[in-house]
């Protein structure tokens, strides 16, 4: 069972870089900063780092993923309960990942304990605790960072303008060589330079900013801040997702933390590398369009939330945050999609009873089996 246990951990934690990596550069793939192989470079990179570091910030997180105080701790060190938790989360993970939806798995590894908990003890779990500890994080931190995102970019936005930095819009304008005939009755054409102007991709000719801020190009200078931004959030995201997971491995003492740490995190960014593309497309280009800037303010405000959430061991959803912050600047710039972000927090609705009924079915399942 342990050996079970151990396995359907890594398939979460697969899952939880497959649906998750990504989300932190999604602006940069979006804005046309960086093409899709070298964001997700960055974000490999950024959230391993974050993983590794998580050991040395996120005990809260660690005990509040036990399920400790949701439960009787009788039921907590049991395989079956701690099994059927990984299993329900990272089958609802995978699900969504597989048609491109980038849900939460907080959200699921809760909706995961309430179901196998419901099954273990009924009544007996901790609803208060529930409330207070994970619904109230993971409803809120959305809806806040919808308005920090849209507050600050419009303060980002006229202060810009102050200084006299200017947009420039994406037309590229140039010479071609076209063949012409040299005299009307004549088959014969000689090569020469025409002037021509069309409208390219982002990745080809993208938006600049024209101007300068304390003496420095305001362009490169954003373009620098923006992959900050991009990696502060999935170092964040590393930081608090890892703990959750290594949460579930704690009963089995296979290894100590530090090694388990270490184990997941490479998982995690192999689930990222893997199978990201999907939930990345959706991210990066259906919930809203925008500029350098605008996605370099959507990471800014992900990033301080989700860090200030682990500072203080609040189990907030990077997918969340993120989603709200990227939408929060569609609403400003008119670009959101409405309809897609109908779909996305559909999805979000049915996390939870989703990875309960799982739960509750594995947990049943393999209870019986034990005795």
């Amino acid at each position: 069972m342990l050996v079970f246990l151990f396995i359907a951990v890594v398939l979460l934690t697969y899952s939880n870089g497959a649906n998750d990596n990504f989300k932190g550069v999604a602006t940069l793939w979006g804005s046309g900063t960086l093409s899709y192989k070298s964001a997700l470079v960055l974000a490999t990179i950024a959230t391993f780092a974050g993983s590794v570091c998580s050991y040395f910030f996120a005990e809260t997180l660690i005990k509040n993923f036990s399920g400790k105080g949701l439960v009787p701790d009788n039921i907590i060190h049991s395989a079956d309960f701690v099994l059927s938790v990984a299993l329900a989360a990272g089958t609802t993970v995978l699900l969504a990942t597989r048609f491109g939806f980038p849900i939460s798995t907080t959200h699921g590894l809760v909706g995961a304990l309430i179901g196998a908990g419901l099954v273990a003890v009924g009544s007996a779990v901790n609803f208060s605790k529930l409330g207070n500890t994970f619904f109230l994080p993971l409803v809120l931190s959305p809806v806040l960072a919808v308005i920090l995102s849209s507050v600050i970019y419009m303060l980002f936005h006229y202060s810009r303008k102050a200084t006299g930095i200017t947009e420039e819009s994406c037309g590229c304008v140039g010479t071609k060589v076209a063949a012409v005939p040299v005299v009307a009755s004549s088959a014969s054409f000689v090569s020469l330079p025409v002037i021509q102007a069309t409208v390219d991709t982002n990745e080809n000719c993208a938006m600049q900013y024209q101007g300068q801020f304390l003496g420095i190009s305001f362009q490169p200078l954003l373009n620098n801040l923006h992959f900050a931004s991009a990696a502060i959030v999935s170092f964040a995201r590393g930081l608090n997702d890892t703990p959750k997971l290594v949460s579930l491995l704690l009963i089995t003492q296979l290894f100590n933390i530090p090694v388990y740490i270490s184990l997941l995190a490479i998982v995690m960014a192999v689930g990222g590398v893997l199978n990201a593309h999907k939930v990345a497309a959706t991210m990066s280009q259906k919930i809203s369009k925008f500029n350098h800037g605008q996605g370099f303010t959507a990471n800014l405000i992900t990033g301080a939330l989700v860090i200030l959430a682990s500072k203080f061991g609040l189990p907030v959803s990077t997918t969340h945050v993120s989603v709200g912050s990227i939408f929060g600047i569609g609403l400003v710039n008119g670009t959101a999609n409405k309809k897609e972000i109908s779909k996305i927090a559909l999805s979000w609705v049915l996390t939870l009873p989703i990875a309960a009924i799982l739960s509750a079915i594995f947990y049943f399942v393999f209870h019986a089996l034990i005795k």
